[in-house]
């Protein structure tokens, strides 16, 4: 691990020492790929996985997952106790929370489960405290809220995104728009459909020469970046929308509140007091982009109380009926569809037919 992290630490000040210009942009290229390979071998281990550590694999319940990323004592128990109602021990000395705390809320309809991740500390990412274990966890959420303490919040966010990055999760990006495909022989094929300004034939040929691969289909589809690129070759990116929290707002004045409120991403709260815990709920459930679909039984009224609830992007009546049942879509006839998907109410629709928040939603079988 000490060597590792000792290659990792020499690439960083080459890095820093290179000065980037055109010239230099293939080095630099090759070293970004270098960094991210022994980046991988941080986070799997070519000797396989160690030993499992107590209370990190918390099972996955409800509709969605939020995990609270923070450093030590910065309200993340609090905020998790006030809002869930689950105890988290709270204390004024850091560390206070070692394990992961999961609570349960429901919130328009659907169950999102909360887990309140012990404090990260920097060098987590390279295996300090127990920092890779939280940031694994944070892997398998749909939104992180990095709570951050608004005294001193801008050092904090910039350690918290470094440590995160390290670990091949990316917050609020979308995917890099390349398409890149292996293939037996024919070398580098490298076309673009836009002009760019970071990436060229050999930029790209040093960085693909890093993994080994000689030969290659790359189109760029955007200006991308060098780290773009070898996000896609590397293959294991997460890609996690992320609320910042800045906690503890009863301690500033309301001109600074006013500056806060125009930083993009940011909510502003006191987890002690429940100020603003309404703003915060309403930017959740914005950014999960959840899809409600109500049930009608054939012959009753729709059920409002318990609906399904999908991802958006994952919303068609297929997705549906394997939300209800895997066999369903076998005897699936048609569907009787109401709501601001359907061009009349009701409407016949197929399997294929993307469904919209808070559609009504009755399925005939075959006979």
């Amino acid at each position: 691990m000490s060597t590792i992290l000792q290659k990792i630490a020499d690439i960083e000040a080459e890095m820093a020492r290179t000065q980037k210009n055109k010239a230099t942009s293939n080095h630099l290229g090759m070293l970004k790929a270098k960094l991210a390979k022994l980046r991988r071998e941080l986070i799997v281990p070519k000797g396989g996985g160690g030993p499992k550590e107590d209370g990190f694999d918390v099972a996955k319940t409800g509709d969605s997952r939020i995990g609270f990323v923070g450093f030590p004592s910065v309200g993340k128990s609090t905020l998790l106790s006030n809002l869930a109602g689950v105890y988290s021990e709270v204390a004024a000395y850091e560390f206070t929370t070692l394990t992961t705390v999961p609570g349960v809320i429901r919130y328009r309809g659907a169950k999102i489960q909360l887990l309140d991740l012990p404090g990260i500390i920097e060098g987590a990412k390279d295996g300090k405290g127990r920092g890779r274990q939280v940031i694994a966890v944070a892997r398998t959420c749909n939104l992180i809220f990095i709570v951050l303490d608004v005294l001193k919040p801008l050092g904090h966010k910039h350690l918290i995104e470094h440590e995160l990055e390290g670990f091949g999760i990316r917050l609020n990006k979308k995917p890099p728009n390349i398409s890149f495909r292996k293939k037996e022989k024919g070398g580098i094929n490298f076309n673009t459909t836009v002009p760019t300004t970071h990436l060229d034939l050999d930029t790209v040929k040093s960085i693909l020469s890093e993994y080994r691969i000689h030969n290659a289909d790359i189109t760029l589809k955007e200006d991308a970046t060098a780290d773009d690129l070898i996000d896609v070759i590397e293959g294991n990116r997460i890609y996690i929308p992320a609320i910042y929290v800045l906690n503890k707002i009863d301690q500033i004045s309301i001109e600074e509140l006013d500056i806060i409120y125009r930083i993009p991403h940011c909510v502003p709260i006191s987890a002690h007091h429940k100020w603003n815990f309404d703003d915060l709920l309403e930017k959740m459930w914005s950014y999960l982009n959840l899809v409600r679909i109500y049930t009608k039984p054939k012959g009753q009224l729709p059920d409002y109380e318990a609906p399904v609830v999908l991802k958006a992007g994952a919303s068609a009546v297929e997705d549906f009926c394997n939300r209800l049942h895997k066999t369903l879509i076998k005897d699936f006839k048609y569907a009787l569809v109401w709501g601001t998907s359907a061009k009349y109410q009701p409407m016949r629709a197929g399997a294929t037919h993307v469904l919209e928040d808070e559609d009504v939603v009755s399925i005939v079988k075959k006979v």
